[in-house]
């Protein structure tokens, strides 16, 4: 069987608040060519249709869109709801739009019923598991502890469970949407960190034959047989130097897996270019780039005057402006946000502690501090869903 893998679509996502709208619809206009063309014999969707709960009007119609032209080609759809998604709101209408061949999970109950598929070699069990909150799952469940790795793996001994009871050689494809460890992250994705950890181990998953993964944006592979597709556009500038595709997988008689990549179509080639203004401005080197979309990091020790205005002079497509001076290395004086970056919410807060008493929390202050900020984002989410 023949399957094409692709997650993380944002639709409704701006880039710099350069609208993708038609950047998007393209691509979707690529994924049901390659449908096509290819004679893919299933799709798989791991997740962030939608960029956020309520996603404006027009996401929503070319998301329509996309359904009728697949179910028009007569290719089975399976997809999940991400941690980007509203699963409800994703999931309205999903038993009647099952019949036309588009089978929506969005149902953490769901989790050990599969979608049963065939080709000449039998059956292949499809098996969806939306973005799982710990929070809000655990009960479901039945796991004491909230956390990521506890309710995959449940979902995952249902998986396991339900696959063990069907007939020998069922094939079985598991999709999910988490942050498996051995991941490579970007800056476009939302942070999901529960008790001070995000990520969950590949071996979770084990026992099931493709395990087709969304929520980080870079196409990777963690096995031969767990793979990110990543998203089909670029949404942030830490993704520059991704080479955005789909996967196209093919799950023999026997189980084995061979994939290749398929390249997905990019409005624009990112770049990220530093330097003092006068040498950005005068690097020849730097030609290439001057139809990208660009960020420009600037270390000029003082601040030079119109620095964006003579910047898109030469690189019309400059979407980002960021100042970073040289200094000497002793130099004590360092900006409010340079010392915060790349500092979790959680070791901000202890070194806030530290400075203001003079030493750290002990353990079980940072056990307070960690249920603190994992109460809040469980509200945030339980708040998003509601919307």
């Amino acid at each position: 069987m023949r399957l094409l893998h692709t997650s993380d679509w944002h639709l409704g996502r701006a880039f710099h608040r350069v609208n993708m709208l038609g950047a998007q619809a393209e691509f979707i206009g690529h994924l049901v060519t390659t449908v096509r063309e290819r004679s893919v014999d299933a799709v798989v969707v791991s997740g962030d249709v939608y960029d956020r709960a309520v996603p404006p009007l027009a996401a929503v119609e070319l998301f329509d869109d996309a359904l009728h032209r697949l179910a028009a080609l007569g290719v089975p759809t399976v997809m999940i709801s991400g941690n980007h998604d509203s699963a409800r709101r994703l999931g309205v209408g999903a038993g009647l739009i099952g019949r036309a061949g588009i089978h929506l999970r969005t149902e953490p109950s769901a989790a050990g019923t599969p979608v049963v598929l065939a080709d000449d070699d039998g059956e292949v069990a499809f098996y969806g598991l939306p973005y799982l909150e710990p929070a809000l799952v655990k009960d479901e469940f039945g796991v004491e502890k909230a956390g990521h790795e506890a309710v995959l793996a449940a979902a995952m001994d249902r998986v396991r469970a339900d696959l063990a009871a069907r007939p020998a050689g069922t094939r079985s494809v598991v999709l999910a949407h988490a942050f498996v460890t051995g991941g490579e992250p970007s800056d476009s994705e939302r942070d999901i960190t529960v008790g001070g950890v995000a990520s969950v181990p590949a071996g979770v998953f084990d026992g099931v034959d493709y395990v087709a993964l969304g929520h980080l944006h870079g196409c990777q592979t963690l096995t031969d047989r767990v793979r990110y597709s990543g998203s089909p556009l670029p949404y942030s500038f830490s993704e520059a130097a991704h080479r955005k595709s789909m996967w196209l997988v093919d799950l023999a008689a026997d189980g084995s897996v061979a994939a290749e990549r398929v390249d997905c179509p990019v409005p624009r080639a990112l770049a990220r270019i530093r330097g003092t203004l006068d040498d950005l401005l005068g690097d020849p080197g730097l030609t290439r780039h001057e139809e990208a979309w660009v960020e420009a990091t600037l270390t000029d020790p003082v601040r030079p005057a119109d620095p964006m205005a003579r910047l898109t002079a030469r690189f019309p497509h400059t979407l980002s402006l960021v100042f970073d001076p040289d200094r000497d290395e002793d130099e004590s004086e360092v900006s409010y946000a340079r010392r915060l970056a790349g500092r979790s919410d959680q070791e901000i807060a202890e070194d806030f502690v530290a400075h203001v008493r003079g030493a750290g929390p002990d353990p079980h202050e940072q056990g307070v501090l960690r249920d603190a900020f994992d109460a809040v984002r469980a509200d945030e989410t339980v708040r998003e869903v509601a919307r």
